[in-house]
């Protein structure tokens, strides 16, 4: 299978290529992540449990990191086993492009394989879930790693008590 797309994310190159390195960020996006153990500055172990179709499976695998530019992006490889669910291999170019000085566009080119029982839900429903996966890690992602909102300005009630409204406020009043 091979997936290719963009995500704007509201956050410098910089910023952005430091969350691509985070464990604790990528934890929080991969769906279904369990845990995301840095090893060294490029090997990082994982366990991830994911439920396609009506199979669910839980794997454990290594992701590598490889072609490390920074800010400008890098390559990511992973391979997991899933048990009797089968096993998921594959890589990831990721490219990161500024647009302006506080945005960048994340490009990347994806190439999986999977074998087992996941082989055997047919390619539709597997490209189906890998992109609703692949747009639900982007989105928290840009979430987690774009600009924290501002928060809501707080307004002081006055003293005066609140004027009582509708019929009730009219018969208790």
């Amino acid at each position: 299978m091979d997936m290719n797309g963009s995500q704007r994310i509201e956050a410098s190159r910089e910023k952005v290529f430091a969350g691509l390195n985070d464990p604790e960020i990528l934890k929080q996006c991969v769906p279904g992540c369990e845990s995301i153990e840095k090893v060294s500055d490029t090997e990082m172990n994982a366990k991830v449990t994911l439920k396609i179709g009506p199979v669910k499976a839980s794997f454990a695998g290594k992701i590598t990191l490889s072609d490390i530019d920074p800010p400008n992006g890098y390559s990511i490889n992973g391979e997991g086993a899933g048990g009797v669910a089968g096993y998921a291999k594959g890589g990831a170019k990721v490219t990161l492009e500024a647009d302006g000085e506080n945005a960048t566009i994340l490009h990347y080119v994806v190439d999986a394989q999977i074998g087992g029982k996941l082989a055997q839900l047919g390619s539709r429903l597997i490209d189906a879930t890998a992109k609703k996966l692949a747009g639900d890690f982007f989105t928290k992602f840009g979430e987690l790693v774009g600009p924290v909102p501002e928060a809501e300005p707080v307004v002081a009630e006055s003293e005066a008590p609140a004027a009582k409204k509708g019929w009730l406020g009219k018969i208790i009043g």
